[in-house]
């Protein structure tokens, strides 16, 4: 199950209490305060982890609480402090304050750590208080309260090509052409379900260059307002280079006009936001060796009016599949201008 959005609540453990204690032992006269300070409550910390590529280990485990620091002893021994414990979330997860909306960290890269609740602090013991003017204080503080508080996880996939259209427009059969991913592939709309990372790799060592291919559920119009699909996962295009626009020129997809399959899926990524429609975009006709001839043209005029770099391929026939591949790694290279 592809779970990649998650609320839970966390507490960091209380701080332990300061003891009040004397020092009664023989041969030690006036011996004084001798209590000792409380521990530090445990923190809880979140980590990225690649051993994880979806948050559905919290969606029955939402709660999480560290341990809490044990109290201040006589003799001036100070309580141990509580164990931390550590959340792992995949590489990509954002975390954001459930009450505020706020970002707290986005974890973007492998092994990063962030307290997002901290231990409280243990009390002081009498033997803190003592003055020469008092000297068998009898004061001594209670330990500090661990925060708690309550996040969103989202997580957003990593890649640097995101696959955008219609369903059934080719996107999986693609992705697995192109790389090693073997998602589910069917004739019927929203055989994709959950999104699909690839891994594509041209050329040879030492100028190899791989490149990661986000391949997420088809949109149909009406999709910002929830349906089909919806536009809920989009978002796992959001940090991607450059989209790859799908569009089917068969006439197995029923749809009569490519060119307003092209507009409409522009108008659902506009509608979604977070600069999706802004983002760089090569077109590719699909399912070419079943084409429309006058679909196939009719969208090729209208992709090269607008300036945009335009591939006609048939991922069954493998046509124009090695072309797509290395003009996607040209356009993602370093040097390379969008």
């Amino acid at each position: 199950m592809f779970i990649d959005e998650v609320k839970i609540r966390v507490k960091a453990g209380d701080g332990g209490n300061g003891c009040m204690a004397f020092r009664r032992e023989k041969f030690v006269p006036r011996g004084g305060p001798s209590g000792g300070d409380g521990g530090r409550g445990g923190d809880v910390v979140m980590e990225s982890s690649q051993r994880h590529n979806t948050l559905i280990h919290f969606r029955y485990n939402p709660e999480h609480k560290a341990q809490r620091g044990e109290h201040g002893m006589g003799s001036n021994c100070t309580g141990q402090d509580g164990r931390s414990i550590t959340l792992q979330v995949p590489v990509g997860t954002a975390v954001y304050d459930l009450e505020t909306g706020e970002l707290v960290h986005d974890f973007q890269h492998p092994d990063e750590r962030v307290v997002i609740a901290k231990g409280g602090r243990g009390g002081r013991g009498n033997q803190h208080f003592a003055t020469p003017t008092h000297q068998a204080p009898r004061e001594h503080e209670l330990g500090r309260p661990g925060e708690e508080r309550a996040y969103r996880l989202e997580l957003k996939l990593l890649a640097d090509v995101g696959l955008v259209g219609y369903p059934n427009a080719g996107k999986s059969t693609l992705i697995a052409r192109l790389s090693a991913a073997r998602p589910k592939v069917a004739d019927y709309p929203f055989t994709t379900l959950e999104p699909n990372l690839g891994v594509v790799t041209v050329g040879e060592e030492p100028e190899q260059q791989s490149y990661v291919v986000a391949d997420v559920p088809g949109l149909i119009e009406g999709a910002h307002l929830g349906y089909g699909l919806g536009t809920q996962f989009l978002r796992h295009i959001e940090r991607t280079r450059l989209l790859v626009h799908l569009v089917d020129v068969s006439d197995a997809s029923g749809r009569p006009d490519p060119v307003e399959d092209f507009k409409v899926i522009n108008k659902e990524l506009a509608s979604f936001g977070n600069g999706l429609a802004e983002k760089p975009m090569l077109v590719a006709a699909t399912k070419i060796d079943a084409a429309n001839p006058e679909k196939l043209k009719k969208l090729s005029t209208y992709i090269k009016r607008r300036k945009l770099e335009f591939h006609a391929i048939s991922a069954v026939t493998g046509q124009g599949i090695e072309e797509i591949k290395w003009a996607l790694a040209r356009r993602l290279r370093p040097a390379a201008t969008d």
